[in-house]
């Protein structure tokens, strides 16, 4: 797979250039990594354990300082401003929402009290009624239960109060950390769904990470693969979805259409190498 150097669309609300994010400053993570998010457009940002797909949402959002993580080289532009100055809670107030891997609620919260603490971030507006209605409609199971304690929602629920306090901010761009991480394939459906409403219905630009790449491009306009730190391959969501190299590595259906276990996937991608 060749990488691509196409960069997608007019109007990124995100941009990221040839950026370099070193860990505890000797562990190099990610390696002149470009990317663009068009506004209104969900792009995936696609790979597996370790390509550094959660590390680029940390930078974008400027987190890394609290893994002793450092962006060394390039620069990354919001409203094409550039974040190397503006202190991530700024970030969320110009039209940042990140929500991270693992859910994050506050488990001793009520679902509302969670919605509520969200509204902190907020500076010149005040969260409206009509805001909680709005990540109500999206989230009727959370209305269902926004007197009951955060910390005993299911995962999926846990997803759905994650996602509604990022929504609850109206954000020009939502970062997304695998929302599909632990969740039943039912759930998933359920989860994409909602994202992909949000994206038509409030024209909210998503930078998508993810493991598992076919609910991805379903829902995205646009997609990269990484691996190491780097951007493998690009392309529209249609075009990588029938890529024969991103259907068996990623996708994991083989010229056969049979399903490859990944185990499998990557013993044959390394005797592919060696024999070519």
């Amino acid at each position: 797979m060749n990488a691509a150097t196409h960069i997608p669309g007019p109007d990124p609300v995100l941009e990221i250039n040839n950026i370099e994010v070193v860990y505890n400053k000797v562990v190099q993570v990610l390696r002149g990594l470009s990317l663009s998010v068009p506004a209104g457009q969900v792009v995936a940002l696609l790979g597996s354990n370790g390509a550094g797909k959660s590390t680029t949402l940390k930078a974008i959002s400027r987190l890394l300082a609290l893994e002793d993580g450092e962006l060394v080289k390039g620069h990354i532009a919001f409203n094409g401003q550039d974040t190397a100055s503006i202190a991530p809670q700024n970030l969320v107030r110009s039209g940042m929402s990140h929500v991270m891997e693992g859910r994050r609620v506050f488990e001793d919260l009520s679902v509302e009290e969670n919605l509520v603490a969200a509204t902190y971030a907020l500076v010149g507006r005040r969260a409206t009624r009509a805001d909680f209605d709005l990540v109500y409609e999206y989230f009727p199971r959370l209305h269902e239960r926004r007197r009951g304690l955060a910390g005993y929602l299911s995962g999926g629920e846990q997803q759905m109060l994650a996602i509604g306090r990022a929504l609850l901010a109206r954000p020009k761009l939502m970062l997304l950390d695998e929302p599909s991480l632990g969740l039943s394939p039912m759930l998933v459906e359920n989860i994409f769904t909602i994202i992909a409403r949000i994206n038509a219905e409030q024209n909210t630009a998503m930078l998508l990470v993810e493991q598992n790449a076919s609910v991805a491009l379903a829902v995205a306009h646009y997609g990269y693969i990484m691996e190491t730190g780097k951007v493998m391959i690009d392309g529209s969501a249609d075009k990588l979805a029938q890529d024969p190299d991103v259907r068996e590595f990623y996708l994991g259906v083989g010229g056969a259409g049979e399903t490859r276990g990944f185990r499998n996937v990557k013993h044959y991608k390394r005797r592919k190498r060696w024999l070519s």
